[in-house]
């Protein structure tokens, strides 16, 4: 026997030995739970448990993660409103005393870069509905493919 075959056959006999199975999300099958119940009583329910409390954990941590980013968005806001503000303040005191150029400037600036901001967010934020409309459509098809048994041309 080659060497690659005594890897093959190896590999069958520890799948057949072990029964290896693979699975994914927070709950094994229902066949794995009721072979763990069997084995370890009361384990299915620790098991659910366990899915019950990582999901809260998960929620808990997207809900903190949602409301910091509203709170740093805010916060912001309010804090470009003073800058903005303080400086439109200041252009008016310099124009108020004489220094119309300076004042001018020192008033249209803070203008100019809160419209460019309300702008680049609102291309952003285009930008980004858009990205995730592509996304949509490309993961749900627009034409679902029948399934054969409902197909009348099969029964003939």
């Amino acid at each position: 026997m080659s060497p690659e075959e005594k890897r093959v056959h190896l590999q069958a006999v520890l799948q057949s030995a072990f029964r290896m199975s693979h699975f994914s999300g927070p709950l094994p099958p229902p066949e794995a739970l009721a072979g763990y119940e069997k084995i370890l009583p009361g384990a299915a329910d620790r098991i659910f448990k366990m899915a019950e409390d990582q999901n809260a954990h998960r929620r808990h941590l997207e809900t903190t993660a949602i409301e910091s980013k509203v709170s740093v968005q805010k916060w912001g806001l309010i804090g470009g409103l003073v800058v903005a503000m303080t400086a439109i303040g200041g252009g008016i005191y310099l124009t108020a005393h004489g220094m119309s150029g300076s004042g001018l400037a020192a008033i249209i600036t803070p203008l100019a870069a809160l419209v460019g901001v309300f702008i680049y967010g609102k291309t952003e934020q285009k930008k980004e509905l858009k990205e995730k409309a592509e996304a949509l459509t490309m993961n749900s098809p627009n034409e679902i493919p029948e399934h054969p048994a409902s197909d009348p041309a099969t029964h003939s």
